[in-house]
């Protein structure tokens, strides 16, 4: 009997491990997965994988705000990283998830077209005041269609500053895709899903607070502060429908 259990021993240990490593441990695609793995996930810096695992991305993950399980994908905070960029930084996304970045509107895309996702955005001004607007639909279409914003539901928050931007595509600088006759992106130093213009202007220039000496120009947000209060910090998160 001894040898035996010492041979039934000896194959658990070659066994076991074997079909331990060959489990695979499934890729979080965004936020939420992370922080349903581990409900003790702490807000900061994770890697997602929107297309599987060689899409890998580093993404500021916000696991305190409405329940947590935020992928954020607009971070504005202090001015540090310039926003008034070319298309293809707004394509593939630019800054450091750790402070200031856009993640990319490629993987926005491959986000939000596997699910339903909802829409946080949370800003602050320079006295401290906060506020923040929810809509519980938000996708946008692929590159060959403009990046195209649809998002709809407005819930709850300060000031519905999106809603006039839905259905219109992305515009930068070098290439305007809006409705006004100028180019809204090069007249207001920004880049965002502009219409003829805008109520929000979350990439514009990072300015400290209120400043009318160029009109809209600022990180703003008219609904609340008006076109010429530049917001010290506003970033924009989504998470799948529960």
């Amino acid at each position: 009997m001894e040898r035996l259990d010492l041979f039934i021993l000896v194959i658990i240990l070659i066994v076991v491990p074997v079909f331990t490593c060959c489990q695979n441990v499934p890729k979080p695609v965004d936020c939420s997965d992370i922080h349903k793995q581990d409900k003790s996930s702490s807000s900061g810096v994770y890697t997602i994988y929107p297309l599987g695992e060689r899409s890998a991305v580093q993404v500021y993950c916000d696991m305190d705000s409405s329940g947590g399980g935020w992928t954020v994908f607009q971070r504005r905070m202090d001015g540090t990283v310039n926003f008034y960029r070319p298309w293809d930084y707004y394509k593939f996304g630019f800054g450091d998830p750790a402070g200031e970045y856009w993640l990319g509107l490629d993987n926005i895309y491959y986000l939000t077209n596997q699910r339903k996702f909802e829409l946080l955005v949370d800003m602050q001004d320079f006295d401290g005041k906060k506020v923040f607007a929810r809509y519980s639909s938000f996708s946008i279409s692929g590159e060959c269609d403009g990046y195209k914003l649809q998002v709809s539901g407005f819930t709850d928050g300060g000031a519905d500053g999106l809603s006039g931007h839905s259905g219109f595509k992305f515009s930068t600088f070098d290439k305007d895709q809006d409705t006004w006759p100028n180019n809204c992106a090069k007249s207001f130093l920004g880049a965002f899903w502009y219409n003829a213009c805008h109520t929000a202007n979350p990439n514009g220039v990072y300015r400290w607070g209120a400043d009318g000496t160029l009109f809209a120009v600022g990180v703003s947000w008219y609904q609340w502060k008006g076109h010429d209060y530049s917001l010290k910090s506003i970033n924009m998160k989504i998470r799948p429908v529960q």
